[in-house]
């Protein structure tokens, strides 16, 4: 670990920001940052998604409203691929400090970037930071960074050794059993979301290649719960798109059946959005994709591209299995 990245962090105030709609990884990792080397603010452009708000009102953990970033003497993103994915806080000053863990696509140039897409989550990566700085982590904080383990691994699904241990060293360290790690991500499902779901599904359309689905819809909310959905009714991928006036969003999701067979989403989503000039990325098994144009073209191209890669993965298949 770089003394420089270390130094940055011990610095000046601080904003953190993470990336719109931020999940309990990206607020947990802020929460750490922020409680470790004060004085720092956290700030969640355009909020928190349901789990990142249970996180936030079980741990009581404040947000600035608004974000002037020149008011601060240095600016540090998390979990977040690329600028746009924070455009509401409009340009990010050179130097300044971002910490992911996606895999890396270039949009970070001129800043302090450091990266390690070799981890489930964010804050394991935040975590390796505060051990080479020597930090004494705060109960509060290592709670928060367990639930983000916990929820961007998909409840340890997608969880690999190194994470199992970080998870029971945090345990051990700070005397956190799992069932009050669990407790926090057991946020009831609000109607708006229930209703956001079914409307999806009646949105859906799915193809297939043998034996593997590809399916597709358009959510004007909640994407990445209509892709759980869609994952749970068959589909091995999914993608879910929004439109806000001339920008979409889309989130995609695949079975880990579908990752050990070799499909990277984050890699799918990255040369899609170099062939859209959109922004897109993410993990093997979940990855996302935002730019201008119209939704239901793109959703047409990762279908597409998905099917493609089925028949790769057909053609390429030993003969007689």
């Amino acid at each position: 670990m770089s003394s420089e990245l270390v130094d940055a962090l011990r610095s000046g105030s601080k904003i953190v920001v993470v990336h719109s709609n931020a999940d309990p990884d990206a607020l947990g990792s802020a929460f750490a940052i922020a409680s470790c080397f004060p004085p720092a603010d956290i700030h969640a452009p355009e909020g928190l998604d349901r789990s990142g708000k249970a996180l936030q009102q079980a741990l009581g953990i404040e947000l600035v409203e608004d974000c002037d970033l020149s008011r601060y003497d240095r600016v540090v993103l998390v979990d977040t691929s690329s600028p746009e994915q924070v455009l509401p806080v409009g340009e990010i000053p050179p130097g300044s400090v971002v910490i992911d863990h996606h895999l890396p696509n270039g949009r970070w140039e001129g800043m302090m970037f450091h990266c390690d897409e070799g981890k489930a989550s964010c804050a394991e990566v935040v975590a390796d930071i505060l051990d080479d700085a020597g930090m004494t982590l705060p109960r509060d904080a290592a709670l928060a960074m367990m639930v983000g383990m916990l929820t961007d691994s998909g409840h340890f699904q997608h969880g690999n050794p190194a994470l199992m241990r970080r998870f029971a060293s945090m345990m051990e360290g700070h005397s956190i059993a799992v069932d009050e790690v669990m407790a926090v991500t057991r946020a009831e499902t609000g109607i708006s979301e229930r209703v956001a779901v079914l409307k999806g599904l009646q949105r859906s359309r799915f193809d297939r290649v043998g034996e593997h689905v590809v399916a597709v819809a358009y959510g004007s909310t909640y994407e990445a719960s209509i892709c759980r959905a869609l994952l749970n009714s068959g589909a091995d991928v999914a993608f879910v798109g929004s439109q806000r006036d001339e920008r979409f969003r889309v989130s995609a999701r695949c079975s880990q059946k579908m990752v050990r067979k070799g499909l990277h989403l984050g890699r799918s989503l990255d040369e899609l959005g170099g062939e859209t000039l959109s922004e897109g990325g993410g993990h093997g098994g979940a990855a996302g994709m935002t730019g201008e144009g119209d939704v239901e073209a793109v959703l047409h191209m990762c279908m597409s591209k998905a099917m493609d890669l089925f028949r790769e993965m057909r053609d390429s298949a030993p003969q007689g299995l």
